[in-house]
């Protein structure tokens, strides 16, 4: 399959979802002067510019951490309003988050109310994650409800330099299809390689990872 094809048409006909990391770790203030928070406000803010191009419905927003929230129909005029109304506590708790998130797919599938070319979840986290089997039997039961391997890609975008989180966003990456998962649906960067690609390749590496 050639995604480029048709200008890069795979990217419509496509829902896009958000998943943002509210734990305590996003206070953290990194070189700059900005918080984590206020950092990913600014990458959330760009995606959500480019990813309705594709999805002119708007986006899924999720922010996590001890419990998750839903923002549906997110546009990127309201981007700032979510943030604003929103301030980083607790801990990271991103599988259950996750799971309601790839639930929420096979529903609409199952419902005939998905996209023709399925979905993108993006993962903007910063925090050492507090179920990384949890995690990873999410990940590995999405990829093998799937029909074919671009019809869910997640894309998990590292804020920091942990490394305990680098090498396990690289296990979800690289290893899952030998733990069983049918497709490897996970495409991993750090928000610091955002800065070097475009928005697009974004989203084009999440799919066809």
């Amino acid at each position: 399959m050639d995604i480029l094809l048709d200008s890069g048409s795979s990217l419509q006909q496509r829902d896009y979802t958000l998943i943002i990391d509210q734990s305590e770790s996003m206070g953290i203030v990194e070189e700059g002067g900005k918080t984590r928070w206020e950092l990913i406000q600014d990458a959330t803010l760009a995606l959500a510019t480019q990813c309705e191009q594709f999805d002119p419905d708007g986006l899924t927003i999720y922010l996590f951490a001890n419990h998750f929230t839903r923002y549906d129909k997110v546009t990127s005029t309201i981007v700032p309003k979510i943030f604003e109304e929103n301030e980083p506590s607790g801990k990271t708790y991103l599988t259950p988050v996750l799971k309601h998130a790839t639930d929420s797919y096979f529903m609409r599938r199952a419902t005939g109310s998905s996209q023709l070319n399925g979905e993108t979840i993006i993962v903007i986290t910063a925090g050492e994650v507090m179920s990384p089997q949890g995690l990873k039997d999410v990940i590995i039961n999405a990829a093998n409800q799937l029909q074919r391997d671009e019809e869910m890609a997640i894309s998990l975008i590292q804020v920091g330099d942990n490394p305990e989180v680098t090498q396990f966003f690289r296990v979800l990456d690289n290893e899952l299809q030998q733990e069983g998962a049918k497709f490897d649906i996970c495409d991993t960067l750090t928000l610091a390689n955002m800065a070097t690609i475009s928005l697009t390749d974004v989203l084009l590496n999440a799919i066809v990872d």
